[in-house]
């Protein structure tokens, strides 16, 4: 039944919606994401020789397959290919209302990793109370389908919408260093958005419609720490020789204070704005415990803070470091006793949204490079440096369909977050689009895992976001 909105008649049937929705995700999104989970087509900074393995040309074909079937008028589906660049799918359709629309997801993959519970597996789907596992369902395999089922469900009710491309690239989880050729090569295609819709991000539970407003920028590079030129028997060694672990120790602990993780670098800290405080703190009076209950704890292991406002500041507006992987350390099995020569670990620093990576990179470096300790040969490479991101303050008309929309499909206020991760992408737009209001949400909930053991797409989640960002298109229509 029509509502009113603003004293006009909303045009939208939502019953309508929900059906054809719920039918399309049951009768052909599920069946089409389970094949794509099945193809490992790992991000190309996990799988080099992505190319020759042809994973990457399989999954974005499957998806381009599946967006040319839809009775969407006027769509055009395109694979578009640069030399020596990871593909992507591109795909628009022709709007009936003013204004430009960019829709953005990613396929590609995190890696396998370990631990995936009995019956489940990173490349076979697999459904369980509602949910589908495997891995890149949730990141981001689903983005494409429900970009075009939300376009779909408009044009069933004959219901204006903007000019909508749909973006999806294969570089996202290697820090994206493909996506801005493609951007420049697809620069008159683009257009100008002024709305860009990005569903690769978290939510805080499954009953609500979750917008995020900031995310954490990302600076990755190897620390290594080199004191010999071979490794010699540890009981001739030890005492003449500094120790490389000790060395690396003591260089992390100019980062971090290693009693509580707070980085003492004062250069990657920044003032929190007031308004993302408040924001924080009503997400957390509504999460409260689920905001350290979302992790798998090990029995017995306690979060750093029992605050769930600080936890909530600490994981999206203040840096954290952690280290993601190690060379030089044998394997128990092989670990003789030996002073080893070298070592070295690679870095991942999570850093605030507003701080500009390039100098929070320089800052790293000088920290761990300067005075090497018994002049050890010590040095910080740098891979990636990613800035994040703070949304713009939201226009009337998005931030009144944000909440009715999450009202109408889900049942529940619509809440905001920040987001600890980094979506490049979104950085990137922003700078060139500067006034372009962003939907940047997503279904990365609780224990949903992504990049872990054990992912998972809530289907229910993405059904009713499904939904939601057909009221978002809708209002920029009649805005």
């Amino acid at each position: 039944m029509n509502t009113q909105i603003a004293g006009k008649t909303d045009p939208l049937d939502r019953a309508h919606a929900v059906q054809l929705i719920d039918a399309e995700w049951r009768s052909s999104i599920e069946p089409s994401l389970e094949a794509y989970i099945r193809i490992p087509n790992k991000s190309p900074l996990f799988d080099p020789d992505w190319q020759a393995h042809g994973h990457m040309d399989r999954a974005v074909e499957l998806m381009a397959d599946w967006c040319r079937r839809q009775p969407i008028r006027g769509l055009e589906v395109e694979v578009v290919r640069l030399p020596g660049r990871t593909p992507v799918l591109f795909a628009t359709v022709p709007g009936t209302a003013p204004g430009e629309i960019l829709l953005y997801g990613h396929f590609d993959k995190q890696p396998e990793f370990t631990g995936w519970d009995a019956g489940l597996d990173p490349w076979q789907p697999v459904v369980r109370d509602g949910r589908l596992y495997g891995r890149g369902g949730a990141d981001d395999g689903y983005a494409v389908y429900s970009s075009l089922l939300a376009i779909r469900a408009l044009q069933e009710q004959g219901l204006p919408h903007a000019r909508c491309a749909i973006l999806i690239e294969g570089c996202e989880e290697s820090g994206s260093y493909d996506l801005p050729f493609y951007v420049e090569h697809l620069a008159d295609r683009l257009g100008r958005p002024d709305l860009v819709v990005c569903l690769d991000a978290e939510c805080g539970n499954y009953e609500q419609f979750w917008l995020t407003t900031s995310l954490r920028g990302n600076l990755v590079g190897t620390l290594n720490v080199e004191v010999l030129t071979e490794g010699v028997h540890s009981g001739m060694g030890t005492g003449i020789a500094p120790a490389p672990f000790r060395i690396l120790r003591g260089l992390l602990e100019r980062l971090e204070n290693v009693h509580t993780g707070d980085v003492l670098l004062e250069d990657l800290h920044v003032r929190i704005p007031p308004e993302r405080v408040a924001q924080a703190k009503a997400t957390a009076d509504v999460l409260g415990a689920a905001i350290q209950a979302k992790l798998p704890f090990a029995p017995g292991v306690r979060p750093v803070s029992n605050d769930p406002l600080e936890l909530l500041l600490n994981s999206t507006w203040r840096p954290a470091v952690t280290i993601t992987g190690a060379e030089g350390l044998p394997a128990l099995r092989n670990a003789g006793n030996v002073l080893l020569p070298r070592l070295a670990v690679k870095l991942s620093l999570r850093l605030p949204p507003t701080l500009p990576a390039e100098a929070a990179a320089a800052s790293v470096k000088r920290a761990l490079e300067a005075d090497p300790p018994y002049g050890a040969r010590v040095s910080f490479e740098v891979a990636s440096s990613l800035s994040g991101w703070n949304a713009l303050p939201l226009a009337g008309w998005l931030e009144g369909a944000i909440a009715r929309g999450s009202q109408e499909f889900f049942g529940r206020p619509a809440m905001t977050m920040g987001t600890g991760g980094s979506i490049p992408f979104i950085g990137m737009l922003q700078e060139r689009y500067p006034e372009t209001q962003f939907l940047v949400t997503g279904v990365l909930g609780p224990n949903s895992n992504a990049h872990g053991p054990n992912e998972f797409l809530d289907l229910a989640t993405a059904r009713r976001l499904t939904g939601c960002v057909s009221r978002v298109l809708l209002a920029h229509a009649t805005r």
